[in-house]
């Protein structure tokens, strides 16, 4: 296989939202190539897992939910004066270990020192986010798990339209937990209930009531 021959940005421009292309045996020589075609291109995220390439296409509605997780995570840094710096879909990809993937949103908050006022980031050199977002509205994200694990990031929070369910690694793999390691005061419930509330009220509305829930923690 070979990205001189196939023609990447053709499939990609026909692909509807909310669908996945998987490929195979993919060089990681290919996948680097791939990324950098991409660079301008918005909607799609690509995960690399040794050999095994995957693109999803993104609907409006998924990135509803990754952008109200990011605003909600905003202001709890500000009205906490919690430093959280955060790094949206950014490619986090480790040759050596022929992983790469890019999350719906991620966030330093423990490391946020180390990473400071970087804008560019070296996986091979950085910390990984102590926390990364998977919304999971129409696509499953489990099959990523190992290979944030293999990047040896702490924390993910998983989205499914319903529930906010939060992982924690230990050792190789992520157990269930109640709360967040990064951000103590949210919980599972608490984030299931904000994010279920945008499909009754606006985000404006969402983001007034979590203020207001920000403010009972004072």
């Amino acid at each position: 296989m070979s990205t001189q021959t196939i023609p990447y940005r053709d499939i990609l421009d026909r692909l509807p939202a909310d669908s996945t292309l998987t490929l195979r045996n993919v060089s990681w020589q290919e996948y680097e190539i791939l990324l950098d075609s991409l660079t301008e291109a918005s909607g799609l995220r690509v995960s690399y897992d040794q050999g095994t390439l995957q693109i999803v296409t993104l609907s409006s509605e998924h990135e509803s939910y990754s952008r109200l997780i990011e605003k909600l995570v905003d202001r709890l840094s500000a009205r906490l004066r919690i430093r959280v710096l955060s790094f949206g879909s950014s490619t986090m990809k480790r040759m050596e270990r022929g992983k790469g993937t890019e999350p719906d949103a991620c966030f330093y908050v423990q490391s946020a020192a180390v990473i400071g006022n970087k804008i560019h980031l070296d996986f091979a050199s950085d910390p990984p986010p102590d926390i990364v977002v998977e919304i999971d509205v129409t696509h499953d994200s489990l099959a990523k798990f190992d290979s944030y694990a293999a990047l040896g990031v702490p924390e993910i929070w998983r989205y499914d339209g319903k529930e906010l369910f939060i992982y924690r690694l230990a050792k190789d793999e992520y157990l269930s937990a109640e709360s967040s390691l990064a951000l103590p005061m949210l919980t599972a419930g608490i984030l299931t209930e904000f994010l279920n509330q945008s499909r009754l009220k606006d985000q404006y509305d969402v983001l007034l009531a979590f203020e207001e829930w920000l403010e009972s923690l004072r």
